[in-house]
């Protein structure tokens, strides 16, 4: 059963693995998954893959780890599972069934966390991570705080946010050095165009600046002009506020003024 993966199958540190070992975590973020098709990243050693093919109508599970893989094939017996043994970001979409998807339900690991939201993003998909306590401050950080970043930014446009359940670090193995957090997260349904997130990317790398010094700054990376900057703060009234202190409301309409004058 799952229990000899766990003997016989050390995590790897090279590949940032720490796997889930509290079947009541695994539990809590499965009752997510009644009727759902279901993307997981990282079957690890199955235990929330098994959680979610007794309730899901679909799991398709990614998992990089080829002895993970091989073992996992052989005890999780399961029609409605796919696994597919690749890295997660190399697999297309065909391969994820990503049209498909109803949710994705996934211990992420800390490492993978910010392109794992940029996915999610991407394709706007609902999900119920679970998430290093520190990562999630960052996600949902206030403006004008320390921990108020590009991902703050970006999270909060998109996302509405829900913490579920509290997860300690002795929930994993090896055990981390931060306590994490399940959390469920739906889309907003709010467009970013490429031109918008490129502005955000830039001119979040110069947050503690004044709004125009920090697009001033970020002239090459955007190739604009001065010119353009000034034209784009016209009548804003906040090209010398610090960056940082804007709302992410207000960075994407300073991002949309970038992109219409440029």
């Amino acid at each position: 059963m799952l229990e000899r993966t766990q003997i016989y199958l050390k995590p790897i540190k090279a590949m940032g693995q720490n796997f889930l070992i509290n079947r009541s975590v695994a539990e809590a973020e499965a009752e997510h998954a009644h009727g759902k098709i279901v993307l997981e990243l990282g079957s690890g050693y199955g235990i929330l893959t098994k959680e979610l093919c007794e309730r899901a109508r679909r799991v398709v599970s990614v998992e990089l780890d080829r002895n993970l893989y091989t073992m996992l094939k052989q005890e999780l017996k399961y029609k409605n599972l796919k696994m597919l043994n690749k890295d997660f970001f190399d697999a297309s979409d065909d391969e994820l069934e990503v049209a498909d998807a109803d949710i994705m339900i996934a211990n992420v690991p800390y490492k993978l966390s910010s392109r794992v939201i940029d996915f999610l993003i991407g394709h706007e998909l609902e999900a119920v991570l679970c998430l290093q306590k520190e990562f999630v401050e960052h996600m949902t950080a206030k403006p004008g705080t320390r921990n108020y970043s590009r991902l703050s930014v970006m999270f909060q446009l998109c996302f509405n946010f829900t913490k579920i359940i509290p997860v300690s670090r002795g929930s994993f193995r090896p055990v981390p050095k931060v306590d994490s957090v399940v959390v469920y997260i739906r889309p907003k349904g709010v467009k970013i165009g490429e031109g918008e997130r490129s502005v955000i990317n830039a001119v979040m790398q110069h947050k503690k600046k004044s709004v125009r010094n920090a697009l001033l700054d970020s002239r090459d990376q955007l190739r604009i002009s001065g010119n353009q900057v000034d034209a784009a703060l016209e009548g804003s009234g906040k090209k010398d506020v610090k960056l940082f202190k804007l709302n992410p409301e207000e960075i994407l309409g300073l991002a949309k003024s970038v992109v219409k004058g440029s």
